[in-house]
């Protein structure tokens, strides 16, 4: 269920990077990314009008990057659902959650630890970069432990 959800929206934001690519993609991140820093801290309605104001810019690219994620999301539940029913194992959904939502600590609260899902959520407010570091360094960890010893390590916590 959650592969179905989260499938298109990665293949929209793929194919919406793809067609920005030229126009400097890396300078936009990298000022998004000092937006969001800084927006996260101190108001969250600054990220709707930096999104919006994208949206009244580049109406036709999203339309398109819309159309293609269609088309590819079409395709590949056509061709791969079996392989998308299948059960993903937990240790990877936490390490996806690690990745991008690890500095909110969404792995610690799908892992059930609560405690360090707060400590997470108030090391974000305090000072940001270290809350993304911790999420980062769990996702590493995650990543060099198989599905049995992730298992073993979640049940002794």
């Amino acid at each position: 269920m959650l592969q179905r959800i989260l499938l298109p929206i990665i293949v929209f934001i793929i194919v919406l990077i793809g067609l920005t690519f030229g126009e400097g993609v890396f300078t936009a991140l990298a000022v998004w990314l000092h937006d969001i820093t800084g927006l996260v801290i101190y108001n969250f309605s600054d990220l709707y009008y930096t999104v919006s104001e994208y949206v009244s810019r580049h109406p036709v690219k999203i339309l398109v990057a819309l159309v293609v994620t269609a088309i590819v999301c079409i395709w590949i539940y056509k061709n791969k659902d079996e392989e998308l029913t299948r059960q993903a194992s937990s240790r990877k959904i936490a390490i996806f959650l690690a990745i991008f939502l690890g500095w909110l600590g969404a792995h610690r609260f799908y892992n059930g630890q609560i405690g360090m899902g707060l400590l997470y959520l108030i090391i974000s407010f305090i000072w940001l970069p270290l809350s993304v570091f911790l999420g980062l360094i769990d996702a590493v960890r995650y990543i060099f432990m198989n599905d049995e010893e992730y298992r073993l390590r979640i049940q002794s916590s």
